[in-house]
């Protein structure tokens, strides 16, 4: 009994690490189906020089120029990739589309502040951004454009959200921005004026659940542009005529597309996210050779070692 309540101790730091690092507290259904996500914390970047990956340390963080010196020596970090480059996130060709033909996750990699393992991370699909933006329950009032501590960027909320005291919010479709079926328009061309947070009020609206994407700009070969000023963000879906496009998300001063597309040899952000419902849980339950681990089992973590199932008290389940 006493090596069970050494495992089960052990299990529960590891379930508590993996429900913290790196994900934000905001829940967001992606799906009619009803399923939810949270966000990582930051965009993601990367160090050729270390072969490391890792979230901003705050969401309104963004490396801009650094990523002109995109390379596979580059000792800097870069947030700015191709698409679908999770297993060369150093290419910038613009005339090989065989170099994005085909998708690998960034997500499969271990993110050092985000779990620091692989395939705990993914990219939304197109149809998941549409969803959320668009279709969710109340979805037209559950997002804005804004700015935080001076950078120009995207809130989203999260389904439950609730206004914390001493903020305000309004959401940009109540502010000029117009649905008008596959894309938004504000035709007076100022979406970033819509909301205004000092780092103060950002914090209190970060831990309500809200979520920001800056507009971190994109880049072409190794050039970068529209830093400030526009936010692209890659989903994990391919065009449906043509390898050589790719769908985003998008948006600027003026406008917002949720299932725009570009070339796919662009470089542009990377916002991961993961699984609210199987957050905080290893997938050792379910590995045959590795009869130790957690499941959840009518919303409830269960500790499996060996043949036995226990509760996180050490009582045995039968």
């Amino acid at each position: 009994m006493k090596h069970i309540y050494s495992l089960l101790s052990a299990l529960i730091v590891s379930s508590v690490v993996m429900a913290t690092e790196g994900a934000l507290s905001g829940r967001f259904t992606i799906n009619a189906q009803g399923k939810k996500i949270v966000f990582s914390q930051g965009n993601l970047q990367y160090q050729a020089g270390t072969q490391t990956w890792q979230f901003a340390a705050q969401q309104n963080a963004y490396l801009g120029t650094a990523n002109e010196h995109i390379s596979a020596t580059n000792s800097g970090w870069i947030d700015l990739f191709g698409w679908g480059t999770g297993n060369h996130p150093t290419t910038n060709s613009i005339e090989n589309s065989s170099d994005y033909a085909t998708f690998t996750d960034w997500g499969v990699n271990a993110i050092s502040n985000g779990g620091n393992m692989p395939n705990l991370w993914r990219t939304l699909t197109k149809a998941e951004w549409v969803y959320l933006i668009q279709s969710r329950p109340k979805a037209s009032t559950l997002f804005g454009m804004g700015s935080v501590d001076g950078v120009n960027g995207m809130i989203l909320l999260p389904d439950d959200w609730t206004l914390p005291d001493g903020v305000t919010f309004v959401p940009s479709t109540q502010q000029g921005l117009q649905d008008l079926g596959i894309h938004f328009q504000n035709e007076a061309k100022n979406n970033f004026s819509h909301n205004s947070y000092t780092p103060e009020q950002w914090s209190v609206m970060e831990s309500a659940g809200a979520v920001f994407l800056p507009a971190a700009g994109g880049r072409f070969g190794s050039d970068v542009y529209c830093v400030g000023q526009n936010g692209y963000y890659w989903s994990a879906t391919q065009d449906e005529y043509t390898d050589y496009f790719s769908h985003l998300m998008y948006f600027d001063s003026e406008y917002l597309f949720p299932q725009g597309y570009t070339g796919a040899y662009r470089g542009l952000s990377v916002r991961l996210v993961k699984s609210a419902e199987t957050e905080g849980l290893t997938n050792a339950a379910n590995d045959a050779s590795d009869r130790s681990g957690k499941l959840l089992h009518d919303g409830i973590i269960l500790i499996r070692h060996g043949d036995k199932t226990y509760t996180l008290t050490g009582q045995e389940v039968k």
